[in-house]
């Protein structure tokens, strides 16, 4: 018997890093703030005020600190 013994080549399995495992769990800016974003633009489109930013000025606020709250700058 002239076997020879087998040979194996262990590979080394992808290790995730920290970075990408963060942004995984981070959800997208278009799946957050919802109701705060639809209340903004709501106000935006049929707002009859002169000037419209300045009118929904309180609402475009809830949304900024709300997408900050996800670590969001906006």
């Amino acid at each position: 018997m002239d076997a020879k013994p087998a040979t194996f080549t262990l590979a080394a399995a992808p290790v995730a890093s920290p970075a990408a495992s963060a942004s995984a769990s981070k959800p997208k800016p278009c799946c957050v703030c919802k109701e705060e974003k639809s209340k903004r633009d709501e106000c935006m489109l049929f707002s009859t005020a002169k000037d419209p930013a300045a009118d929904c000025r309180s609402l475009v606020d809830q949304y900024k600190s709300c997408m900050q709250g996800f670590g969001f700058t906006v």
